[in-house]
């Protein structure tokens, strides 16, 4: 029996408001708070709050048949917390149905996974926090940013002890073989894959609304009958996409909406569950293992991370953020660290991206050379925020000796006043026995 895997990515990054060269030192405010405000309380009418109420709806009128799986950075949790704080009910009200999966990621989105091994667990251990503070569950499946993984990413995600990742099911890693299967990891048999589906995802995300498509209208029953004559052998069908394909990248108008509730009614018919990933690890064996030697990632024809660090412009910034990584670690002041974790996000550096020609896009930016700039402008800022604290003359070694000796100095201190303490309280009992 076949079953479909639907699995959706819900991230907002903190955008940057226009940070000059003279306002380093000056301005230590990095954000454009009108603008993060405006996109959420945009794309939560126009996706994900019908797209929520949708679900729900296809959960109960399906008798609990239909399953969904969500993975939300943790930055966009905390805008939906500031400005659509209905949209943490709505997820909520989605959780307690049970027929919903929480996957834990990069908590702001970012390319850790690349660069900064340390960063990478603490921003996965974070994000795990934060899922099981709102929503109640600890999630048990990982997805990486952008569907990012590697043989070197399984060895990090198999040391925080994950059974089961999603990933992209590239051709150039595949081969001949099909995504439709459960995989392993070449480097961590242990490590169960699942793979995105292209064709079937991207007729979602890209071709559902291109009316010069040669099977334009899709119809949930067209699609149905599609997924059902692959090969009897195959036995997952993984739909991986952005959330914003429900009501943003296809309108209500297109029928989206429509489509999606018909899904669960044909996939009965034609004998076809749904599934959460943890679900599928569960139940089905691994087929087959693959190695993937490079990164690999759900974007572009490539399926490679060129749109992030692609050019000089990104690895210069990548860089120079990942260079100071060691010193905001020692850091304590909670706005560096806030700060730190906003300026991670995978986003900043997909700006810089030159490789479409500089269009526009989703950039709030004119250019990517704007982007760099005054992406660069802010971590300059940020840069002497951190130094100021810890000077950059000190290496990282002694500074790291000094913390050490300051942290067991002070626990000496905390252990001899509770044993002052202690002393304290058999002389006052010793007192009162001889009167």
């Amino acid at each position: 029996m076949k079953t479909i895997c639907f699995y959706f990515q819900i991230h907002q990054p903190f955008r940057l408001k226009r940070y000059r060269f003279f306002d380093i030192g000056n301005d230590h405010y990095y954000y454009d708070d009108f603008q993060n405000e405006e996109i959420m309380h945009r794309i939560t009418e126009r996706c994900y709050l019908p797209a929520n109420r949708t679900i729900l709806d296809m959960i109960k009128t399906s008798g609990g048949k239909f399953k969904v799986a969500y993975s939300i950075s943790g930055t966009a949790l905390e805008q939906m917390e500031i400005y659509s704080p209905e949209l943490i009910d709505s997820f909520k009200e989605l959780a307690a149905t049970g027929n919903v999966e929480f996957l834990t990621e990069t908590y702001s989105h970012s390319l850790s996974s690349l660069g900064d091994p340390e960063e990478f667990k603490a921003e996965v251990k974070k994000h795990r926090e934060k899922i099981a503070a709102l929503f109640g569950v600890k999630p048990k499946v990982l997805r990486n940013t952008e569907l990012i993984y590697s043989d070197e990413i399984s060895d990090m995600v198999t040391q925080m002890g994950f059974k089961g990742m999603l990933t992209e099911g590239a051709k150039h890693i595949l081969g001949w073989k099909s995504p439709n299967y459960v995989y392993s990891s070449a480097a961590h048999p242990q490590l169960k894959l699942l793979l995105k589906n292209d064709r079937f995802s991207e007729d979602l995300s890209l071709r559902f609304s291109d009316y010069s498509w040669s099977e334009y209208p899709l119809t949930a029953d067209k699609y149905m009958s599609w997924i059902a004559n692959t090969p009897e052998s195959e036995q997952i069908i993984n739909l991986f996409m952005n959330y914003d394909v429900l009501g943003a990248l296809n309108t209500a108008e297109s029928g989206i909406f429509e489509f999606l509730k018909a899904l669960p009614r044909f996939a009965a018919e034609k004998g076809i569950s749904f599934s959460m990933p943890s679900e599928v690890f569960a139940l089905l064996k691994p087929v087959d293992s693959i190695s993937v030697p490079y990164a690999i990632s759900w974007v572009d024809e490539e399926k490679d991370c060129s749109s992030w660090l692609g050019n000089v412009l990104q690895k210069e910034a990548f860089s120079k953020i990942n260079a100071i990584s060691e010193r905001v670690h020692l850091v304590t002041d909670r706005r560096i660290q806030q700060d730190w974790t906003y300026l991670q996000s995978s986003d900043h550096f997909y700006y810089m991206n030159t490789k479409h020609g500089g269009e526009k896009g989703f950039s709030p930016y004119d250019n990517p050379y704007d982007a760099f700039n005054n992406y660069m402008n802010v971590l300059s800022d940020f840069v002497d925020r951190v130094n100021a604290q810890f000077p950059a003359n000190i290496e990282n070694e002694e500074l790291n000796s000094l913390l050490t000796t300051i942290n067991n100095q002070g626990k000496e201190i905390e252990q001899l006043h509770r044993e002052l303490e202690k002393y304290k309280k058999k002389a006052v009992t010793k007192t009162a026995a001889k009167n």
